[in-house]
């Protein structure tokens, strides 16, 4: 039986943690970019070294013993640690041509990062960022990026997280709708078109003091197309305040209610993500103090919209509305 590293075959350990994680031979043979036969025989000698089998065969699959669950949890760590030292070196060995991959969630990309490239072009014109954008929740070490911006509660698994903001959200309209219900109550919007979420439009209405059952026009699976959508005077939208802003300050949007509705608590900070191994390479701290640079100055200097209209929300004494189906 094998007792130390000397004779452990690592080339073996990849193929080892892919086929823990799909339980079949022919699909980590296709992830791994090898043939079926040598996924089965990477895992034979690395069992033949080590003196016991790891797997226990159930027809088509293949799954982790007890002493292959053991074995698989100092791997992934170890395996983990290498992933981030290769991105570390490779990141370092760039020198003088520094090119940072950040991967990004479309909407925020859209509404919030790309209309500040300029300033980040202007104070750092040497680093050049490759953006990524996807709703998918990346591995950074895996797929080779430096850093992501994502959304939820923080404490992703092996990675450093730093939290830029909350954002409460706010319904707007294009101009037009904004114009038409000016002076409106809130009880008006129940018969508007409204976009997004119905259980987000149903908390906003009975936080207004309405118990209102929605049923918005349409529903996305990316707020940036909501909010362009709303723009288009497609309907009445629910976006986050930071993702507003400049549509607001352009006149692109109008805030209709100064009404915020908080969003849920799985989703409601927007986080700077890196591997440990990074937070002192010169191209991620310029990024994570531009970022915080921007955040600071959007909270400073933050201003109301420049038109909102007088949607009032009606005193907290309860009335009843009910949202006629289109």
């Amino acid at each position: 039986m094998l007792t130390s590293m000397s004779r452990l075959p690592l080339h073996t350990l990849p193929v080892f943690r892919t086929a823990a994680r799909l339980q079949n031979l022919r699909a980590t043979a296709v992830e791994m970019h090898l043939t079926h036969s040598a996924v089965s025989q990477q895992i034979g000698v690395l069992e033949q070294q080590l003196g016991f089998t790891l797997f226990e065969r159930r027809g088509r699959r293949i799954v982790l013993n007890e002493a292959g669950q053991a074995l698989l949890c100092s791997v992934e760590s170890a395996l983990a640690q290498l992933d981030v030292g290769v991105l570390a070196a490779a990141a370092t060995a760039i020198g003088t041509a520094q090119r940072l991959r950040l991967t990004v969630m479309p909407s925020f990309l859209q509404r919030w990062l790309l209309p500040r490239m300029q300033r980040w072009r202007e104070r750092h014109p040497d680093i050049a960022i490759e953006l990524h954008s996807s709703q998918q929740l990346i591995d950074l070490q895996r797929d080779g990026f430096h850093a992501a911006l994502r959304q939820g509660r923080g404490g992703w698994p092996g990675l450093s997280d730093e939290r830029l903001f909350d954002s409460p959200l706010v319904v707007v309209a294009s101009p037009a709708t904004a114009r038409r219900l000016q002076g409106s109550g809130a009880a008006a919007l129940v018969h508007e078109a409204l976009l997004g979420d119905a259980d987000l439009w149903d908390r906003w209405f009975g936080e207004a003091g309405l118990t209102v059952r929605t049923n918005p026009v349409a529903s996305f699976n990316d707020a940036g197309l909501m909010l362009q959508a709303a723009e288009q005077g497609l309907g009445i939208a629910m976006g986050r305040e930071f993702m507003v802003a400049e549509a607001l300050r352009d006149g692109l949007l109008v805030q209709l209610s100064e009404q915020r509705l908080a969003p849920d608590a799985d989703f409601a900070s927007y986080f700077l993500v890196y591997p440990p191994a990074l937070r002192d390479w010169a191209p991620l701290q310029a990024l994570r103090s531009w970022l915080h640079d921007e955040v600071r100055a959007l909270q400073e200097h933050a201003a109301p919209a420049a038109i909102i209209a007088s949607v009032d929300v009606p005193s907290p004494k309860k009335v009843s509305a009910r949202k006629k189906a289109p």
